[in-house]
């Protein structure tokens, strides 16, 4: 088991602040006053302070989460196999490609060695850059190799340090959203103080540097960002086309570096849907952004040889089927309420229902079955009928994977974040209500009296796109507490626009009469700032201790029992075990695996399921022909999986293979009436209490080596 244990003692502009709304949704009230004297060099200057305070934010996080991975592991004392057990579970995995490019004779060398790779799934050859996204291993390998860097910098730091380094992008992007929602950089400032300052649950990446969503999400706050500002009114033609560029480089990059990256798209291109549909955001912006999620995908499936999963993704058929929805229905955005309601309603039937039939037709023609497991475990998780299913199963006992703890929002309370962000979300929801009824209605063209047009609410069409993203992947985060990141991080950028906008105070004081220009200017300012000094004065004394403790890693039964397989076993042998085991066993000692964690194959998780008989009441013959069909030499038994406590009755491995297999489970409890008591014992137990055990069975001797808690033995 891996513990951290206290260290030994060793050797020691401001933007205009009301932009032009679009026409749709608000009424130009009056026209914007020329800029005073000294008023373009002010705005200058205060463009100039917000970047340097955005950069200087950026670099500082970078700094922090790196200072925090040195001294919660000491990882510039350890040796280099605890360097690289630290990297756990697939975070090993994508480590080890990374590895094996720099140490590949020439660099030509180490991608045939990736395209036909033989070592990660036993008695099969794979292309890991079809399977994996594993193009930034790639690329920052090549990068370490021509750049003259070896003599002072060693592979390891050179990855982490990029990882760490792109934290700074990462705040700076969201930094910059929130400056172009609220028109002043102290939004950004504030923005930037709370994801710091609600760090455990705004990122993890000091702690899991190689997953893939440590790589995805900095460019996806870019893209943000980019679609933020494009959503602008009265771009020039250079400005929009400057915009799509970065947003559609953003959109390849993201979808490059992540094999979710087709869901949360989806998530976004329905949030673009949904307000295209209230006629809250331009229809030619929103085309031009469906385009580029398809055309990113599109060419990342390029890059990966034609992936299957990408062509059978939900978010190619849904765009597409958008698109050809919006040439069938040309008049969807004329006529009164009831008319526009009813030809809404059936678009929305429309597009569902091509969705559906473009996505089954193509998997139909692919034979696509990679991503099945996906869509068993929503549909088990949201409760349409119980699954005896493993795979399923296996996602659903995840914790990870589980409804986001009700504690998440006692510490996002504790930095006021939670509670400004509530604020905010409720006036904001109010207004999208309201300005979504009028545009279906049509009222906004009908001449409203001027006593009415004071009180006349606005959303502008960034704050509108800005709502609802936040809405949907909120719903996203309490469904599966794994992806709160996406959500938690866009809370900071949403709480500090809507304290420091003057549109949302504005709405407020209006509602309570109690609006003035010179009120609104001083409540937008001086309250973020108030929050700002509480943060300062309550979190900067626990960052300063966070700073300073020091601890060590510390894991010698792994150490041992990786140090055992590079000193006992050929560099030929096959290895199996637990997933998460098996992929530190490849990136420490280069041996050739039966299973791995990346799940996103059939097969695999075929294969899987049948090495993990091994914690089955299986009899040791059939043990035995699974290993050997997957050309096993060796088999590694955790106890921590055979006597597993961790999980509750139902949710352990033991249990679920037993429910899979027909058997009832060990302990009390209930078992489901058809399930039958299995006439062999448990094999790793077995084999751990009577090495005669699979002596007697298959007639040939079991070589063992005895390891603290782990047991490698030979099939």
């Amino acid at each position: 088991m891996t513990t951290i244990r206290q260290r030994r003692v060793g050797k020691g502009t401001e933007a205009a602040e009301d932009q032009p709304s679009e026409e749709t949704n608000v009424k130009q009230d009056e026209k914007i006053p020329p800029d005073p004297p000294g008023g373009r060099l002010w705005n200058v200057l205060s463009i100039t302070v917000g970047g340097i305070v955005a950069i200087t934010l950026g670099l500082l996080t970078s700094v922090y989460v790196a200072t925090l991975h040195e001294n919660d592991l000491w990882f510039s004392n350890i040796k280099e196999v605890e360097r690289e057990i630290s990297f756990r579970t697939e975070c090993g995995l994508y480590y080890s490609y990374y590895k094996q490019m720099i140490q590949a004779a020439s660099i030509q060398q180490g991608l045939h060695g990736l395209v036909y790779d033989n070592k990660t799934e036993s008695v099969r050859t794979i292309n890991i850059l079809e399977r994996m996204n594993v193009y930034q291993e790639v690329f920052l390998s090549i990068l370490y190799r021509i750049l003259p860097i070896q003599q002072y910098l060693e592979p390891v730091y050179f990855y982490i340090y990029t990882l760490f380094g792109l934290q700074a992008v990462y705040v700076i992007a969201l930094y910059i959203t929130s400056w172009l929602l609220s028109g002043t950089w102290l939004s950004g400032l504030l923005a930037a103080c709370w994801y710091i300052a609600n760090r455990v649950d705004t990122t993890r990446v000091e702690f899991t540097i190689p997953l893939r969503e440590n790589w995805a999400l900095p460019f996806f706050a870019v893209q943000i960002a980019a679609i933020t500002y494009l959503l602008r009114t009265h771009l020039q033609p250079a400005q929009e086309r400057l915009t799509l560029m970065i947003v559609f480089i953003a959109t390849f990059l993201f979808s490059l570096t992540w094999q979710f990256n087709q869901f949360m798209m989806l998530i976004q291109a329905l949030a673009l849907f949904i307000l295209d549909c209230l006629d809250m955001l331009p229809t030619a912006k929103v085309t031009w952004l469906y385009i580029i999620q398809i055309s990113g995908l599109l060419l990342v499936c390029v890059l990966q040889f034609f992936n299957s999963m990408i062509l059978g993704s939900l978010l190619i058929s849904f765009n597409v089927s958008v698109l050809i929805a919006r040439t069938i229905q040309k008049n969807l955005k004329k006529g009164g309420l009831l008319n526009r309601l009813g030809k809404l309603i059936l678009h929305v039937l429309l597009v569902l229902c091509l969705t559906l039939l473009i996505n089954k037709f193509i998997k139909k023609i692919l034979n696509l079955e990679s991503d099945e497991h996906i869509f068993k475990f929503l549909k088990a998780k949201f409760g349409f009928g119980a699954t005896r299913d493993f795979d399923a199963n296996l996602y659903l006992c995840e914790e990870a994977f589980g409804l986001l703890p009700l504690n998440t929002f006692s510490r996002l309370s504790s930095t006021l974040l939670f509670y400004v962000y509530g604020f905010v979300l409720f006036l904001l929801t109010v207004a999208a209500v309201i300005v979504a009824f009028r545009n279906l209605s049509g009222s906004n063209q009908v001449q409203l009296k001027e006593k009415m047009e004071e009180y006349t609410v606005t959303l502008k069409p960034d704050a509108a796109y800005s709502l609802v993203h936040t809405v949907l992947f909120g719903c996203l985060a309490l469904s599966t507490m794994r992806m709160k990141y996406l959500w938690t991080s866009h809370m900071c950028v949403f709480a500090s626009f809507g304290l420091c906008s003057a549109e949302v105070w504005k709405l407020l004081l209006k509602c309570l009469h109690l609006y003035t220009s010179q009120r609104t200017q001083v409540i937008k300012y001086s309250i973020p700032i108030i929050t700002l000094l509480y943060i300062s004065f309550k979190f900067w004394p626990g960052i300063m201790d966070e700073l300073s403790e020091l601890r060590e890693f510390y894991d010698p039964d792994t150490v041992e029992l990786m140090n055992w397989i590079k000193s006992n076993t050929p560099s030929t042998a096959v290895f199996a075990g637990s997933m998460q085991l098996l992929a530190g066993v490849k990136l420490c000692t280069g041996r050739t695996l039966t299973n791995h964690p990346h799940y996103e194959d059939k097969n695999l998780r075929e294969r899987t399921k049948q090495i993990y008989q091994i914690y089955a009441k299986r009899s040791p013959g059939e043990v035995h022909g699974i290993l050997r069909s997957f050309g096993t030499d060796y088999v590694i038994l955790e106890d921590s999986i055979c006597y597993e406590r961790r999980h509750s009755r139902g949710c352990r491995l033991r249990d679920l293979l037993d429910v899979a297999n027909g058997h009832i489970m060990d302990g009390l409890g209930e078992n489901e009436p058809d399930l039958k008591p299995s006439v062999y014992p448990r094999f790793c137990e077995e084999i751990k209490k009577k090495p005669s055990f699979l002596h007697h069975a298959l007639h040939q001797g079991v070589s063992k080596q005895n390891i603290p808690c782990l047991q490698a033995c030979q099939a």
